[in-house]
């Protein structure tokens, strides 16, 4: 129920247009003017474990910008940032882990991968 109190509060405190979350990462936002790659989407898992990959793509941006929005976001759902290594921000949450890596800075596409610690 805290969980649901503190996504619902995210939700208003964001513009309408960043209010969007990302497919399969249901408290994971989707940062305004970026856009989500919906045919490289892959999602498998059980109630046990679960891996989610997306990626995402903006015209006006870049990584520095993604990575500010997660590291000041994320943490207001939960997830705890535990650093960066060769670009790829990495974040932790009960038994999840969740990293969001640069592929690529032009066009700037972006991962973002959520699975279950081993």
């Amino acid at each position: 129920m805290k969980k649901l109190i503190v996504l619902f509060a995210l939700c208003l405190s964001f513009n309408a247009n960043a209010a969007e979350f990302i497919d399969g990462m249901e408290d994971v936002p989707l940062m305004s003017n970026i856009q989500q790659l919906q045919s490289n989407n892959i999602s498998f898992g059980n109630d046990e474990s679960r891996f989610v990959e997306a990626y995402i793509t903006g015209q006006n941006t870049d990584f520095r910008k993604i990575s500010t929005f997660y590291k000041d976001t994320l943490p207001q759902l939960g997830w705890k940032f535990k650093g960066t290594k060769n670009n790829v921000l990495h974040f932790e949450r009960d038994k999840e882990v969740l990293d969001i890596a640069q592929e690529k800075a032009s066009p700037l596409l972006v991962r973002i991968t959520l699975k279950s610690k081993d």
